[in-house]
């Protein structure tokens, strides 16, 4: 059966290029290959839940500047609907620059994120969690964010967070979380290791944890349980959103499968996309 998923966070307009290495001080560089999309980690793991058969809806701040017809187009492309918390925001969007390196498909990025668009908890949609059987949250929303962990925990809806990296406020929302999947760059406040971010999450008693290492084995603590999944050895084109599509693919599998093969079959998904440019390629080809 088709799943629903409500996927809060981040939205974006994506500026990506392919190029043979970063550029240096005051030199001008020539892509050899570029493309745009909307960007962000909940948006990112929209389309791949939306392309994995299911229907998507995307939460966040979008406004009606010019340039969303950018990403409104990209997402209408993957039947992903927007649910605008400051539809008359008429200032840009976020967007982000990213230099993709072309021998080794790792990527470096400029942005803004959502700090200077933090909507209000009023914007929310009563009816929002109406028909969802998962939910994603980033972390670039918090308040809003807060909100909706709180409703949908009463309505036991599962919570999934993507701790791609700490963000304050963060903290608000664990108590909620059913399942923390997060990246090696993940670092609460006082946690210095891995081992410390894995207490630090236990304390708020989320039953399954998980934390990507790349191209290293993910680590992760389902209840007492702990142990590894490998991950698929591929050479990648490009690294760009493979979290978030990891994050995407797993709100598609955990309502189909255990915790631990739902890990190992995202894991398939982001290594698949890593193997073509950009964040939409892969889903094409």
């Amino acid at each position: 059966m088709t799943k629903s998923a409500l996927f809060v966070g981040l939205i974006t307009l994506d500026l990506i290029y392919l190029a043979q290495s970063l550029p240096q001080n005051n030199q001008k560089l020539v892509a050899d290959d570029y493309t745009v999309a909307a960007g962000g980690p909940a948006t990112n793991a929209s389309v791949t839940f939306s392309y994995l058969g299911n229907k998507s809806q995307l939460l966040g701040v979008l406004g009606s500047h010019l340039m969303t017809q950018l990403i409104t187009t990209d997402l209408a492309n993957y039947q992903v609907p927007i649910i605008d918390l400051d539809a008359n925001k008429q200032t840009s969007p976020p967007v982000s620059s990213i230099i993709v390196t072309q021998s080794t498909g790792e990527r470096a990025v400029i942005s803004i994120n959502a700090v200077k668009n933090q909507a209000n908890i009023t914007s929310i949609p009563a009816d929002i969690l109406e028909n969802i059987d998962i939910v994603l949250i980033d972390g670039h929303q918090i308040a809003v964010s807060k909100i909706i962990a709180q409703k949908a925990k009463t309505q036991n809806i599962p919570i999934v967070i993507d701790g791609g990296s700490w963000k304050p406020g963060f903290e608000e929302i664990l108590p909620f979380v059913d399942y923390a999947i997060c990246s090696a760059n993940f670092y609460p406040p006082d946690c210095k290791n891995q081992e410390d971010v894995f207490k630090y999450l236990q304390s708020f008693n989320i039953p399954h944890i998980a934390i990507t290492q790349g191209p290293k084995p993910i680590e992760y603590l389902s209840y007492e349980k702990r142990g590894f999944i490998n991950v698929p050895k591929i050479q990648p084109v490009d690294t760009l959103g493979a979290g978030d599509i990891f994050h995407g693919a797993f709100c598609h599998y955990i309502l189909q499968t255990t915790f631990t093969d739902a890990l190992e079959l995202s894991s398939n998904i982001a290594a698949e996309a890593c193997k073509y440019f950009g964040t939409r390629r892969w889903m094409e080809s």
